[in-house]
Order: C-alpha cells, then structure tokens, then sequence
C-alpha cells in the first residue's frame, strides 16, 4: 500500500510540472511567426464559415502538402481565446498534456506502474517535447499521434476488435496529415501484422479488424487522396521523389545519414552533445537490452517499439537534410518507453535502484538548461506582429493593399493576420491584382524601391510615400505615381 501510494503521489506530482513546464511564462515565449501567422489566417477563416480547406499546409520536408486535420483539431482554440493567436499554442499545450498522461495510463496498464512512472518522469523534462508542445505548429502532436496508433495496432493484435480497427486506422491517417513523416510507421505495423498472422495462422480472427482499421485510415487520409485525384497525382509523385531521387539529398552516402540520423536521435532525445560513435553505441545498448527485455516480459508491445526505432532510423536514412528535432516526432516517445523499460525492467536489485536515479539525475540536468524561458525574458512575439501591424493601419488610406517581407527569404503571414482580423482587405499573396497600396516590411536594411521581388517589380509607377521604423523593421508605403498627360 505504501508503494502505491509513493506511485501515486509521485504521478500526481509530475502531471504538475507537466503543465507548469508546458504553460510557464507562455505568452511571453510562444512562437508568433509567419507559419502560425498563416495557419492562424486559415483558422481564422474556419470558425467564421468562410472558408473550410480541403488541404493543409506544405510539409518542410520536399514541399509535400499535409492534410488539413491539424486546423479544425486547433480551430477552436482561436474562437475560445476570441482570435487571440496564443489560442492555438494552447490548445497544442492541452493536447500534450493530455497525451503524455494518456500514454503513461497505457504503460501503466500494458507493462508496470514503475515503468510508466519512470516513463511519465523522462515525458515531463523532455525540453525537446515540452518546447513543441508551447506553440502551434502541425508536427508538435505527431509524438502522441503516433504512440498511441502503435498503442492501438497492439490492443488490437492482443483482442481484435471492430472499435479498435477504426480508432487504429484514424489514428495513423491523422499521423500521416500531421507530418509525413509519420508514414514511415506503415513499414513496421506491417512487419509486425505479417509475423502476427503467419505466427498465429489465425486470419480470420484479424478480418473484421483489419477490414474496419483500412476503411477508418482511408476516411481518415480522404481529404489528401481527394487533393491527389483533382491535381494528378501531385503529392504522390513528389513524395517518392524525396525517396528516390534524393529530393532533400545533402551529397552524403547513405551509411554517412544513418549515422547523422542515429546522432540526431541521441542528441534531441537527451539534449546530449556527444561524438557520432558514442551516439552509436548508446542507442545500440539501449535497443539490445530492450529486445533482452522483450525476451524476459515476452511484451510485444516492447518489440514493437523496439522495430519502430529501428525501421525508422533506416527510413528517415534514406533522405538527406538537417536533423531537425520534430523529425523525431515519429520515433521518440518510442525511444523514451524503450529507456524507461529497459533501466526499470532489466533486473530488479539495487543496482537498478542506482541507475535508474543517476539516469533521472543525469537527464533532468541536461534538459532543464534547454527550456530557456525557465530563465530569460520573453520576446512577445505576438505583441510584435499586433504593433507592426497596428503601424500600418495609420498610414492605410486605399484598399485593397499588398504586404511583401524583405528578405524574400523572410515572409508576413503574422502581420497579415492582424490586418485581416481588424477587416482590411488585402490580397493574396500570390495575388496578380494590383493593389492600391503596396507595404514592404524590412527585416534587415534594405532598399525596396529596386528591388527585384516579384510583387514590388509588378507594383507599377512606384512612388514611395512614407517610412517608418517599428519593433526593428522598417516599413515602406508605396504607391501608384499618377501620371501626368
């Protein structure tokens, strides 16, 4: 009794660091840039009916377009917060949270309660899941996505059922929409079904299961598979360029990114900073006792995570680029199971007792120094973009208007969505139209009035009105110069 209730407390305890870590001074730290002021546009849009998209965002990885589940599973969150950007970062927050608690009742029930607790410990001072999990971006939801599709796909081989298919199936497709990343996951819950049936030689008692499981993922991935039908096949076709024609390929032979990939691994997931062959080394021993442990528990939800690491790390191999932490999103709640299994279950002595606390230990320090916000002052980077562009409202006396970002390289979504909320019309980006009034929003020194950017070279009869200085950029109002005849 005295153990459980240690448990108990302990749990309690890292659910509420939980939140103070993910919510913490949030407002002042949330990401506000061009992406989220893009999505915010589009969520924006949602809740007020006038537009409902059938597609998502480009994905960072080959410009491959996502699916469009990420913004009505957020939308509501801008309406709650009454078109308040940080709503979006809010309800990521919540559905973090959520998750990690989710995912720790589910070990607690499949594997032990000291396992999920080590589990829910490393989960809570992860600094690369709680800085994805304070603000709005769609990859930031794809660890717990992902977690609980593999979740399901074992509830089910162990009982199948109609229910279970079908949240399995929504589960992976809404992963896949999240990032594509995630359908690297495909490989090894297919693996994993053949070895089932042929290990059983019980088809039949996986039929209405697996029949429910890929109608739900078909529903679930309908909106891309539609957007594939009407634009001949364009998401399909770039997303195997990226893995056979080395659509993101940085000239390294494909040994050279495993072991980029293996590194990544090890130092998003420990905030580790350490040589490419330890990086190795570490995640081999990790993987050889957690199969060690597989063999004493005869878990399969351990080998399964087990072949999800591997298989991704082989996968993502395959493509070339920077190892960015939400590559991971796939792979690392996996990763920290497999740690939290294997130093709790290996060997019960108090040895195990030792390296389980020099593991926390150890762990907490090299995370807590990542989460900056513990420690800095905030950027306010939605009280930013709101003043840039109430300065540009001032000096707004025709509509419609156009606002181009320099760099090019730079853009202003995030300004663009304070302008469209206070009812100005502006026009798309992409827009050929000409507009009344052409603003230019320097983030560095510039000099627009040559510049070569499509929209500025397009705007005709340039004359350069006014310019001011705000928040460290500079704004150029430009005009149509009347011609005199």
């Amino acid at each position: 009794m005295l153990k459980k209730n240690l448990l108990t407390t302990a749990a309690v305890s890292l659910i509420g660091l939980l939140f103070f870590l993910r919510f913490y001074k949030l407002y002042e730290f949330v990401t506000f840039l061009s992406d989220q002021g893009r999505d915010a546009i589009i969520l924006k849009r949602i809740i007020t009916f006038e537009h409902f998209p059938a597609i998502g965002a480009p994905s960072s990885v080959g410009q491959v377009y996502l699916g469009p589940f990420y913004y009505y599973l957020v939308a509501p969150f801008l309406g709650l917060f009454n078109f308040d950007p940080v709503g979006p970062a809010v309800g990521v927050a919540l559905f973090s949270i959520a998750g990690i608690i989710a995912s720790y009742f589910a070990v607690k029930k499949e594997i032990s309660s000291a396992v999920a607790i080590f589990f829910l410990a490393i989960l809570t001072f992860s600094a690369t899941l709680t800085e994805y999990s304070r603000f709005s971006w769609n990859p930031n939801l794809l660890p717990y996505f992902n977690f609980f599709t593999l979740y399901f796909f074992y509830t089910l081989l162990e009982k199948p059922t109609i229910r279970k298919g079908v949240i399995f199936g929504a589960l992976l497709g809404f992963s896949i929409q999240l990032h594509y990343l995630g359908s690297l996951l495909i490989v090894p819950i297919t693996l994993f079904l053949i070895w089932t049936l042929v290990n059983f030689r019980s088809f039949n008692k996986y039929l209405k299961s697996i029949v429910s499981a890929f109608f739900s993922f078909i529903l679930a991935l309908s909106p891309l598979i539609i957007f594939d039908l009407r634009h001949d096949f364009l998401n399909s076709r770039q997303f195997y360029k990226l893995f056979t024609e080395g659509g993101l390929s940085s000239g390294s032979s494909y040994p050279t990114r495993i072991i980029e990939t293996v590194h990544g691994l090890i130092r998003h997931g420990f905030q580790l900073s350490t040589t490419p062959l330890i990086s190795i080394v570490i995640l081999l021993t990790i993987l050889t006792v957690g199969i060690l442990v597989f063999r004493k528990t005869k878990s399969q939800f351990i080998l399964l995570h087990v072949l999800n690491i591997l298989l991704y790390i082989f996968g993502f191999a395959l493509l070339g680029g920077e190892r960015l932490a939400h590559y991971y999103g796939p792979v690392v709640m996996s990763f920290y199971f497999l740690c939290a299994s294997s130093i709790i279950l290996i060997k019960k002595s108090y040895l195990q007792i030792i390296l389980a606390s020099s593991f926390i230990t150890c762990y907490i320090v090299m995370n807590i120094p990542k989460m900056y916000y513990l420690f800095e002052k905030g950027n306010n980077q939605i009280l930013e973009a709101k003043n840039i562009a109430l300065s540009i409202t001032k000096y707004i006396k025709k509509q419609p208007i156009q606002t181009v970002a320099l760099p090019s390289i730079e853009s202003d979504g995030h300004y663009r969505y304070f302008l469209e909320i206070d009812g100005y019309k502006l026009l798309p980006q992409d827009s050929p139209d000409q507009p009344e009034e052409l603003y230019v929003i320097c983030q560095k020194i510039c000099n627009p009035t040559g510049d070569g950017q499509w929209q500025i070279a397009a705007f005709t009869n340039k004359f350069l009105d006014t310019q001011w200085n705000v928040e460290n950029v500079t704004i150029f109002k430009f005009i149509h110069k009347k011609i005199q005849i």
